[in-house]
C-alpha cells in the first residue's frame, strides 16, 4: 500500500512539476515591478484558465498524498524509537589485530629502499 501511494505521490510531483513550467508567465516575479495587489491581480483572484485549475488539482492531491504518507509511516514506526531499535541491535565485535604481538608495524630506520640504477 505504501509503495503505491508513494509511486502516485512521486508522480504527482513531477506532473505539478511539468504543469507549472508549462503556464504563461503573468510577469513581476515575486511582486517586483508591476502593480501587485494594489492592480487587483493578485487579491480574490481565481484561477481562469484550465492550466490554472489543473495546477490546484493536483497541488491538492500532492497535499493529500503527504498527509497519507505520514500516517503510514507514523502507523509503521508506532511502540518504537530509534533508541529502541538501537539497543535491541545486537553488539558488534571487533575482529582481534593480530596474534603476533611482535611484529613490526612499520619499517625500522635502518632499511633502505633500492637503489635503482640511473639512466646517465
Amino acid at each position: 500500500m505504501e509503495n503505491v501511494v508513494l509511486i502516485i505521490h512521486l508522480l504527482l510531483a513531477l506532473s505539478l512539476i511539468g504543469v507549472v513550467l508549462l503556464q504563461r508567465s503573468e510577469g513581476g516575479g515575486l511582486g517586483m515591478g508591476g502593480g501587485g495587489a494594489a492592480g487587483g491581480r493578485v487579491a480574490g483572484r481565481s484561477s481562469g484558465t484550465a492550466m490554472g485549475k489543473l495546477t490546484w488539482i493536483l497541488a491538492g492531491a500532492f497535499i493529500c498524498t503527504s498527509m497519507v504518507l505520514t500516517v503510514i509511516a507514523a502507523s509503521n514506526s508506532a511502540g518504537s524509537s530509534v533508541l529502541d531499535r538501537l539497543t535491541d541491535a545486537p553488539a558488534r565485535e571487533e575482529a582481534p589485530l593480530s596474534d603476533d604481538l611482535t611484529a613490526p608495524l612499520a619499517p625500522a630506520a635502518d632499511d633502505t629502499a633500492p637503489v635503482l640504477p640511473s639512466a646517465d
